[in-house]
């Protein structure tokens, strides 16, 4: 059985300055604020809704844990909240930040097949203010 991905969408997420809380339980932890973006997909598109924000939590020298939450609007105003979490390998600067992102909306919606099987993330192009996140449905 071989595994098949299909691109849903790429996110262009817009970022805030760093806010470091400082050391927690479980490392040091800095939030990063989302002010906005736009995505685009073969079946959706619309705009990244600021507000929401990444909780990257350096748990070592070798390891970070991302948790992004955030909420998308379709052009057609459909919302959905989004959760990206992944880990990154800061022993390997050259590694892609792979991520699981989950999705809530309107099960009745046009857009419900987001809530069911299994979505991967890569995020791209590292900038001073924006990320760009690639998602795939796994299948």
């Amino acid at each position: 059985m071989q595994l098949h991905k299909e691109m849903i969408m790429t996110l262009h997420v817009e970022v805030g300055e760093n806010l470091p809380v400082g050391q927690v339980p479980e490392g040091k932890l800095v939030i990063i604020p989302i002010t906005g973006g736009t995505f685009e997909g073969e079946h959706l598109h619309g705009r990244v809704c600021p507000g929401g924000a990444d909780w990257n939590i350096t748990v070592s020298d070798e390891l970070c844990h991302v948790l992004a939450r955030y909420w998308i609007e379709t052009d057609d105003g459909s919302v959905i909240s989004v959760e990206n979490e992944g880990w990154l390998d800061l022993m390997r600067p050259d590694a892609a930040l792979r991520t699981n992102p989950r999705f809530a909306c309107d099960l009745n919606g046009p857009y419900a097949y987001l809530t069911r099987g299994l979505f991967a993330g890569e995020l791209r192009g590292f900038g001073e203010h924006c990320v760009e996140i690639v998602v795939w449905k796994l299948g």
